[in-house]
């Protein structure tokens, strides 16, 4: 009987082992993006939420922000400049109404995430990246690396924010 338990033990490690490295469990494709030499860090779907919005104009989005641990706890404590390690991920979507919450309502009120837009990191490392205010920028369509065009427009739009540290997203608390 402890045999048995030991090899049903095994199968289920070697499982999910196999299931979190395979491409799925982190990102589509391990390429680095260009100038910062940035990947899709592994897991970071699983990372705690900073805060979400909806941005109009151009844009037209749903975002969610999340953090890395080195992050979130940054946040939490109010520490500016963000210490080197923080990694800060922007999921966006395009959004669009729902029908089946909206016939519950009565009325168009009730929008949800459609189809994904990007996802954007930003990594903190004051050496490495010292040109752009310590921070690496990097953005992904469909788990491919965005073009190199788009990324130098990336430090100049923060530069406006230099005494949050560069970074829009504040830390939303829960009540």
């Amino acid at each position: 009987m402890k045999r048995v338990a030991l090899l049903l033990i095994a199968f289920a490690t070697g499982g999910v082992i196999v299931v979190l490295a395979s491409p799925a469990a982190g990102h589509v494709d391990d390429e680095a993006a260009p100038i910062f030499g940035i990947k899709i860090p592994s897991g970071y779907r699983d990372w705690p939420v900073v805060s979400v919005a909806h941005e109009e104009g151009s844009l037209n989005d749903l975002r969610a922000v999340l953090g890395n641990g080195v992050a979130i706890k940054a946040y939490r404590e109010g520490t500016l400049p963000f210490p080197d390690g923080t990694i800060i991920a922007r999921l966006a979507w395009s959004y669009v109404p729902s029908e089946e919450n909206n016939k519950v309502f009565g009325r168009q009120q009730s929008f949800v995430a459609g189809p994904p837009t990007n996802v954007q990191f930003m990594v903190k490392d004051s050496k490495k990246y010292a040109a752009t205010g310590g921070w690496g920028f990097a953005q992904f369509k469909d788990g491919k690396v965005d073009d190199k065009a788009d990324l130098k427009t990336c430090f100049p739009c923060h530069a406006p924010i230099k005494a949050r540290d560069y970074v829009f997203t504040q830390y939303a608390r829960t009540p």
